[in-house]
């Protein structure tokens, strides 16, 4: 008998691992890690309520410099406000901070925008997150740290001949096929492996 249908199982296995082992390291992160240079992308900031008993209601995101952001995807429940210097086209944002937001713990605060860098190399993000009891976590830290700050690259290329769109595509295809492999485990599981014919 083939060995072929477990595949998907083992291949969801590996792939729950990995949300698991995600979830127990959670920070505040940007993503996607890697971008392509002098390109606008979509980009999004995720930060975790790790608090016991308490919400997210304040997030401030202070942008590095060489990082264009180019505009705003609405984030429901918040307010933004952002401070740059210049105006209309000009304008090069610094910080931006929203505000109103009530998201309870195990969950995260995302926000998305379009931005570009502007030449290779290393951006750090300063994120500070205030949680309704008043606490303020800053995630400004080194790589390895309890807190560390938001980092991405910007690379010449990003390769296999696509633009940064068909790339963003690929990524969530494969995302999906994942959490759609996980189901299928955990359907076949919840069946006690028997036949669906």
């Amino acid at each position: 008998m083939s060995s072929a249908p477990r595949v998907p199982v083992v291949v969801a296995a590996m792939f729950a691992a990995l949300i698991v082992a995600a979830a127990a390291s959670a920070h505040a992160v940007i993503s996607p890690l890697t971008a392509k240079a002098n390109d606008l992308g979509y980009f999004t900031l995720a930060v975790p309520t790790e608090a016991e008993g308490a919400t997210t209601t304040k997030i401030v995101l202070t942008v590095p410099e060489g990082f264009a952001i180019d505009s705003f995807e609405p984030a429901a429940g918040w307010k933004r406000a952002v401070e740059a210097t210049g105006s209309g086209e000009e304008a090069v944002v610094q910080k931006v901070t929203w505000t109103g937001g009530a998201v309870p713990t195990g969950e995260d605060s995302v926000f998305g925008f379009l931005a570009s860098p502007e030449s290779t190399g290393t951006y750090t993000f300063q994120v500070e997150q205030t949680y309704s009891d008043g606490t303020v976590v800053d995630w400004n830290g080194a790589v390895g740290s309890d807190d560390p700050a938001p980092v991405i690259s910007a690379v010449t290329s990003l390769g296999g001949g696509g633009g940064s769109s068909s790339n963003t595509l690929d990524i969530i295809a494969i995302v999906l096929g994942a959490f759609g492999l996980v189901a299928g485990a955990v359907a076949i599981a919840s069946r006690g492996g028997r036949s669906l014919a």
